[in-house]
């Protein structure tokens, strides 16, 4: 019945609600928001662009998770209200309209719970995805051009702005390696759990004897920051070459040196781009992909001397395998960290990861993720 469907929804609700409020901390949200609109009010505060954007961002950052829990809250109230005059005048349209707002509260409501787990240094900002073909040769690089048209379509379902920054074709097909911008709020936190390797498994469509294949893919993603004072580059520590880009752009790019690739002399990271004209904006971008290389990279040893501290015993790197897609002799698409499953390759493939994505950052909130979830 209608009623039952509608007293479950309710139960859920308040559970989201608790937990969202449990999250969000609301007085002290209104105490720093207070507090960034004092400072926003001094008469210099705009003679430094770069803070006054800074604390900007902030603000937004503060009050936009509490304006929208307090909407939520608000169309709860709502809700509850027409579903006690429908039963009370047994009006089923009514109430099969509340069945339908419930759905999409329920969704909101879900979106907003996930925002607030995304409590890292860069959680919020914008991220640059790196894809790299591993074992399975001309099928691993087809492997890599499969998922990054996968990342731009979830990208473009978030209204989220890409853009490719470099590229390494493959010799027959697919993509050796390709790096896109991601712009959108909270776009690291919500790519950061597709780090690791991806397997794919399927009939290989350059085999001509139709031999199932297995072929290996690594995605790396870093945030994009334009400056962090806790990430130091020192400009003796790097090494910048120039070289004509390989990539599209007609005849000025490939007459040009105007690609740039920076190497970090103390890390020995690398770092290239080639998708703009100018040798200047290719830099720019490329110190950013620097930038966000370096600041993951603190994270990571911070993280991985926490686990010492706890005794964990697997290290924190980029060689666990996280997913596998199979295609055949069935079709299931299974994480390995969190178990979470979906057997419609073909929605996968076509940007629908939310799940994948979810599932990941709650058991992460949890602290349910060990050692083994990461593994095979």
């Amino acid at each position: 019945m209608i009623q039952d469907d509608l007293a479950q929804y309710r139960d859920v609700f308040e559970g989201f609600i608790d937990r969202i409020r449990g999250s969000l901390d609301p007085e002290g949200r209104l105490t720093e928001k207070h507090h960034l609109e004092s400072v926003m009010a001094e008469p210099d505060f705009w003679n430094d662009p770069k803070r006054a954007e800074r604390i900007t961002r902030q603000l937004h950052i503060v009050t936009g998770p509490l304006t929208e829990y307090e909407t939520l809250v608000r169309r709860f109230q709502e809700w509850q209200e027409f579903v006690e005059l429908a039963n009370a005048e047994g009006d089923q349209d009514l109430l099969r309209q509340q069945l339908k707002e419930a759905e999409q509260l329920a969704a909101a409501l879900r979106h907003l719970e996930l925002e607030l787990i995304l409590r890292g240094p860069y959680d919020h900002e914008d991220a640059i995805l790196t894809l790299h073909s591993g074992a399975g040769g001309t099928e691993a690089q087809d492997w890599v051009q499969m998922l990054l048209r996968m990342y731009l379509r979830w990208a473009e379902r978030r209204g989220f702005r890409t853009q490719i920054i470099d590229q390494l074709p493959g010799e027959e097909a697919g993509l050796k390696s390709v790096t896109v911008e991601v712009h959108g709020e909270n776009a690291f936190g919500f790519l950061r759990p597709e780090r690791g390797v991806h397997r794919l498994v399927r009939i290989s469509p350059f085999d001509a004897s139709g031999r199932r294949h297995t072929s290996f893919a690594s995605v790396e993603v870093v945030p994009d920051i334009e400056s962090d004072e806790a990430v130091e580059i020192r400009p003796e520590e790097l090494r910048i070459d120039t070289f004509r880009a390989s990539g599209a752009g007609g005849q000025h790019i490939n007459k040009t040196e105007s690609a740039v690739r920076i190497t970090h002399l103390p890390t020995g990271i690398v770092v290239t781009c080639q998708s703009e004209r100018s040798q200047h904006a290719n830099r720019e971008t490329a110190m950013r992909l620097l930038r966000g290389k370096l600041a993951e990279l603190k994270e990571r040893e911070w993280e991985q001397k926490m686990a010492e501290m706890r005794g964990a015993q697997a290290e924190i790197g980029w060689g666990s395998q996280i997913r596998s897609y199979v295609f055949q002799p069935y079709t299931v698409v299974r994480d390995h960290r969190t178990r979470f499953e979906m057997g419609n390759v073909d929605a996968v493939m076509d940007g629908e990861i939310d799940g994948f994505i979810e599932a990941y950052l709650q058991a992460e909130a949890r602290g349910s993720l060990s050692p083994e979830d990461t593994g095979a």
